[in-house]
């Protein structure tokens, strides 16, 4: 017997107890009927009140939190100067002017050509400087990006390059958690959200190690946000 069929089998053994416990089966039809209830109803939870700002306070908050945890932040009036921001940040950081992103369509349609950046389309093998991508929404109570994947946004170019830029919609800051998965189920109809949905607050970090922090541990070391209007 493999380890994971050993707990796999700890697990059934321990739910299974409790079960017998409580007096309750996995059939049980009231306890089905309540957690589908549960799922349909899709209940808020508590919001905190520094989730709830106008839409400039969500940005400040943002930017804010998203700068606290070592990320960098820029401005944009529109999605057309999205990649002069990029070059600049590169030019500034001694970065190569490549950059890998996926199929998204805003990203797609930019004049990417009045700049000098090579740009590769498709997901990350390891060997990219700079990934990009485009943020669904972003939460402003925890200065969090959200990612969906997909071929349009390919969840390595989160993890794989040394650095991440990722450009979001000012519209698409949310105060709170509970705001963003209200738009996603919108979006994409409840019960069919993407495979993975990625949360990122700030460049990858630990203190593992003697409890020293060290950014870049577990993917990239810099993070660099362009909010747009």
């Amino acid at each position: 017997m493999s380890a994971r069929d050993g707990t796999i089998g700890a697990r059934a053994a321990i739910l299974g107890k409790i079960r017998r416990q409580l007096g309750v089966t996995a059939e049980d039809p009231k306890r089905n009927a309540a957690v589908d209830a549960r799922l349909t109803r899709a209940p808020k939870g508590v919001v905190p009140a520094r989730g709830q700002l106008d839409a400039a306070g969500r940005i400040a908050l943002f930017t804010e939190k998203m700068e606290k945890a070592s990320a960098s932040v820029a401005r944009v009036t529109n999605v057309e100067a999205i990649p002069t921001a990029v070059a600049e940040y590169l030019r500034a950081h001694n970065l190569p002017a490549a950059v890998r992103m996926g199929e998204d369509a805003l990203l797609n349609a930019l004049p990417w050509q009045k700049t000098s950046i090579e740009v590769s389309h498709g997901a990350s093998e390891g060997s990219d400087a700079v990934g990009l991508s485009h943020a669904v929404a972003a939460v402003a109570e925890s200065g969090t990006l959200v990612l969906t994947s997909g071929a349009d946004n390919p969840t390595t170019l989160n993890f794989l390059p040394a650095t991440h830029i990722v450009a979001v919609e000012a519209a698409a800051i949310a105060g709170d958690f509970e705001a963003v998965w209200a738009q996603l189920r919108k979006r994409y109809g409840k019960g069919v959200l993407p495979r993975t949905v990625n949360m990122v607050s700030g460049p990858s970090r630990s203190a593992d190690i003697e409890q020293k922090l060290q950014l870049g541990a577990h993917g990239p070391k810099d993070l660099h946000v362009i909010i747009v209007g």
